[in-house]
């Protein structure tokens, strides 16, 4: 235990031999009504048998002495027994609890055995809320230093815990007289302190304290229409209540970090409390909230720093007016990975969007955050004698400054010291443009598993004119029509008039309805074309779209009905895959050597949640007994779901509409191509490596449709590069003839075969390794790696890595 005891008063050895006179007695006639457990905790299971309604009619002074046997029997011995729930009924009721009953039940507890049920602690929370405040005032000292250590215990179960700390801060308010209960806004994070600290006197105004009380016994998200009327008369008894509501509001939203559990809950009652006052300064309030608790930390994204808050105020923020609601909503629903809150905020999402006539992905559209950015994607504020100038740039917000119309090199040391509160404001705001940048290229992407279409003037307020999304949706390919039966592609360009469709052709293209165009609804030789439309205007797209993978039905899939086996029996590096499917949106369990770990199913929704995929996979036993690191895992089938209502159904592959198949076999095709050991060159050297087989037989086979695609902008990149002469194409292999050996570099996994002999060559291209050649995109990490390959082995009479040169020896 802690040092609390030490501050214990000295129990006489009078009132120790009084006490404890009867005990043994009253053990004996106790003990046969606790029935064996070998489970850790035995709660109300035991109090709830036959034999245990005769200790209900026993005397008080044997009940008492039988609760202080149990409670001497929780905590020295040495076998977990979990005895909360007899400790108190056994102590429940009128009985004589002496100061001297307290002193002795802690300092058996504090000598005892400790357990993460609490037992230990159950008999002197329950004599302390009974006894006067003048028979504590000599214990509070002890009382203070055992409050703060439990509520600073992050291993005692729940339950227990809050109701010892609710009874011995209150034991400890009444011996000293403090207004702000104990047990709320407590030692348990740094919130808490900070609160009472910086808001003391709002906190401890008449009616206050009862109103905080309140709040923070709101035990679920939705609270009972009675504590509702409860709430609103504490509202309006205590002295500036709604004050106080919003001062603590204010103050989480600056603390950014994670609060205890005890504090959550009286942030959740104070949400619900904020939701009562209406107008626009309300709503702002506890849209921050909602965006402050449901954050997380990097390292930790899926735990929110109150999630029992975020909870609460996900649910009031759908229901209030206004554009702010959607904005957060949104905002949360591309950020947030805890998957309790962001399903919440899916479902809030679904009806704020019904309410209003939108689907959820209207609702998603509509809700981009412009941050004050003009059509051009930039923002002015002057700051002293200088201009600061907010610029998105590519796919990336920049502060630049100017004076007199001369740019700077950087922020000027000047406005550091004289401007601070501004330059935050502005580096808070860059921040939150590549944000929302980052949150809507994937939003953008996620609408090609959707058919959606566009009104044309809809389409150019949301995907060319807005500054956040225009980065995006101005380097896509977009199709229009007039009956939305013959559509016409082209890319967006703007004149005097507006913007227009321009096709292959060079003219614009007519039509009132836009819809993305993706090479699934479009013939080979079209998409060809747009290939080589993309390559020949410098066109980076933000994501993969001329180059685009599509991925059919094959026979196989047909016959097996429920599922699709094609990406099925792979090795891949297990972090790096978790990592990458979480970066794609994904949601998956962690696999582990527990119970329940060996096995996980990635899921992600398309086609605007309408449909479900999941990916399977599993952990591969690790070759030591005491190695419990998860290093690969194997993958397994990808199956898919049809969103009804709030259930999903197993759908045959047969049913899942092209665009959402495709959409999310290329993810796993991703996953697999990206993390596979296959890429990975140093397998060939691991001898009997139990992978070896799959090694040797994947870094050579057959191209997958993304290495297919891969093989085609080679094909158009090539030409345009210094080495194409020394350079030629073949099915799965791009040659290399440099100036020492020719080379073959496998197109799918990048591995190096030196001529004539076929053996392998690992090397480790650096960054930058392409120059400046234009790529069409960015999200194919392999085509960088393959280019960089190649330009190195074209000159392998210049390597001078010595790693390198050994191989070339060997």
């Amino acid at each position: 235990m802690g040092d609390w005891t030490r501050l214990l008063p000295p129990l006489s050895a009078a009132d120790r031999r009084r006490i404890e006179a009867g005990i043994a007695e009253a053990d004996a006639q106790v003990r046969p009504l606790l029935q064996p457990t070998g489970s850790f905790f035995r709660t109300s299971a035991v109090t709830r048998t036959p034999e245990r309604a005769a200790t209900t009619t026993w005397p008080g002074d044997l009940r008492r002495r039988a609760a202080l046997a149990v409670h001497l029997e929780a905590t020295t011995s040495s076998l977990p027994s979990g005895l909360n729930d007899v400790v108190r009924s056994l102590a429940d009721g009128e009985l004589a609890w002496t100061r001297a009953d307290l002193l002795w039940s802690l300092d058996v507890a504090g000598r005892g055995w400790i357990y993460h049920d609490g037992a230990h602690l159950e008999l002197p929370a329950m004599i302390a809320a009974r006894l006067a405040p003048a028979d504590l005032a000599d214990l509070a000292p002890a009382l203070s230093v055992l409050f703060d250590e439990i509520a600073e215990d992050y291993f005692m179960a729940a339950g227990p815990r809050r109701r010892v700390a609710m009874l011995i801060g209150d034991a400890l308010d009444r011996a000293t007289g403090r207004r702000v209960p104990s047990w709320m806004l407590h030692h348990g994070d740094e919130f808490g302190p900070r609160v009472r600290a910086d808001l003391g006197d709002v906190l401890s105004a008449p009616g206050v304290p009862e109103l905080l009380a309140h709040c923070a016994s709101l035990d679920k998200p939705t609270p009972a229409a009675k504590w509702l009327r409860v709430l609103d008369e504490r509202l309006t008894t205590a002295t500036d209540g709604a004050r106080a509501v919003r001062a603590v509001l204010e103050a989480f939203t600056a603390h950014r970090r994670r609060v205890h559990d005890d504090s959550d809950r009286l942030l959740r009652g104070l949400v619900w409390a904020l939701s009562r006052e209406s107008g626009e300064a309300a709503t702002d309030l506890l849209a921050r909230v909602t965006a402050a608790a449901s954050a997380a930390p990097r390292q930790a994204s899926g735990f929110p720093y109150a999630q029992r808050t975020a909870i609460a105020a996900v649910h009031l923020l759908a229901g209030r007016d206004g554009e702010t609601p959607v904005r957060t909503l949104a905002r949360l629903a591309a950020t947030v990975k805890n998957k309790a809150v962001r399903a919440r905020v899916q479902s809030a999402l679904t009806r704020l969007g019904a309410s209003r006539g939108w689907s959820l992905s209207e609702v998603m559209e509509l809700a981009v955050d412009d941050h004050g950015l003009d059509s051009t994607g930039s923002r002015l504020t002057e700051v002293g004698p200088y201009e600061a100038t907010v610029r998105v740039v590519g796919e990336k917000a920049r502060l630049t400054f100017t004076r007199g119309g001369t740019g700077l090199k950087g922020v000027p040391a000047v406005l550091k010291d004289t401007h601070a509160d501004e330059l935050r404001q502005l580096r808070d705001l860059v921040k939150g443009v590549n944000a929302t940048l980052s949150a809507e290229r994937q939003r953008v992407e996620a609408l090609l598993s959707e058919d959606r279409v566009w009104a044309y003037p809809d389409w150019v307020s949301r995907f060319l004119d807005h500054p956040i999304t225009g980065t995006y949706g101005r380097r896509l390919i977009w199709e229009t029509s007039s009956e939305g039966c013959d559509w016409s592609a082209g890319l967006p360009h703007a004149d005097g008039g507006g913007w227009t469709i321009v096709g292959l052709d060079g003219r614009p293209a007519r039509g009132d309805r836009v819809r993305m165009w993706h090479p699934i609804h479009a013939a080979v030789d079209e998409t060809l074309a747009w290939r080589e439309r993309v390559l020949a205007a410098g066109l980076t797209q933000p994501f993969k779209q001329a180059f685009r993978e599509v991925y059919l039905l094959t026979p196989a899939e047909e016959r097996t009905g429920a599922y699709s086996n094609r990406f099925a029996a792979h090795i891949l590096r297990y972090r790096q895959a978790n990592a990458l499917m979480r970066a794609r949106g994904w949601q998956a369990g962690y696999l582990g050597t527990w119970d329940g770990g060996y096995d996980s199913e990635a899921t992600k929704l398309f086609g605007g949640g309408a449909w479900r995929a999941s990916f399977h996979h599993q952990l591969v036993d690790t070759d030591g007994p005491r190695d419990y690191d998860v290093d690969h895992c194997a993958t397994d089938q990808v199956r898919f779901a049809r969103s009804e209502g709030a259930t999903w159904q197993p759908a045959p592959v047969t049913d899942v509409p092209p665009l959402v198949f495709t959409e999310a076999m290329r993810d796993v095709d991703l996953f697999v191509g990206v993390t596979s050991i296959a890429t990975d060159p140093q397998w060939a050297d691991r001898g009997e490596d139990r992978f070896r087989d799959y090694w040797h037989r994947t870094a050579v086979g057959a191209l997958t449709p993304s290495a297919q695609v891969r093989r085609d902008a080679l094909a158009r990149l090539l030409p345009r590069m210094a080495i194409a002469g020394r350079v030629a194409l073949a099915d799965r292999y791009l040659h290399v003839r440099g100036n020492l050996r020719s080379y073959r570099i496998h197109l799918g996994s990048g591995n190096i075969m030196m001529e004539p002999h076929d053996a392998y060559l690992c090397i480790v291209p650096a960054r930058g390794g392409t120059g400046r050649l234009h790529l069409p995109f960015e999200d194919d990490p392999m085509l960088s790696t393959i280019l960089s390959k190649a330009i190195m082995l074209a000159a392998d009479d210049t390597i001078t890595d010595p790693t390198v040169l050994r191989q070339f020896a060997a």
